[in-house]
């Protein structure tokens, strides 16, 4: 079955570094576009980065553009989420995030926490 689990996430302090991963199992990875959401505490979980099938085509919401990285390997079934210069406002739980047919399927989520 679909599988995506996520990693890395972790405390950081602001202006920090944080690259997370998510594994991906079940299906043919390098056919299907990859996201990565957030979810802070009392706020919808929101779209903020994704790739398509290959690492040129990528999509950044504003609030994260120029500070986050999607990249994706075919080899490992893995994309992930190079974060840079990480601010408080990023503190969320992370989900990796693709879509198959009708459905969409979640990893479990890791929570980043971006604090002094």
């Amino acid at each position: 079955q679909v599988q995506l689990v996520e990693s890395g996430g972790t405390l950081v302090q602001p202006g920090g570094s944080l690259r997370l991963s998510c594994a991906a199992s079940g299906f043919a990875f390098s056919q299907y576009r990859m996201a990565w959401y957030r979810q802070a505490p009392g706020k919808e979980r929101n779209v903020i980065a994704s790739i398509g099938l290959n690492n040129n085509i990528a999509y950044y919401t504003a609030a994260v553009k120029g500070r986050f990285t999607i990249s994706r390997d075919h080899a490992k079934n893995t994309v992930y989420l190079q974060m840079n210069s990480l601010k408080p406002e990023d503190t969320a739980v992370y989900y990796c995030q693709t879509h198959l047919g009708r459905d969409n399927y979640w990893g479990q989520g890791t929570q980043v926490t971006v604090s002094s």
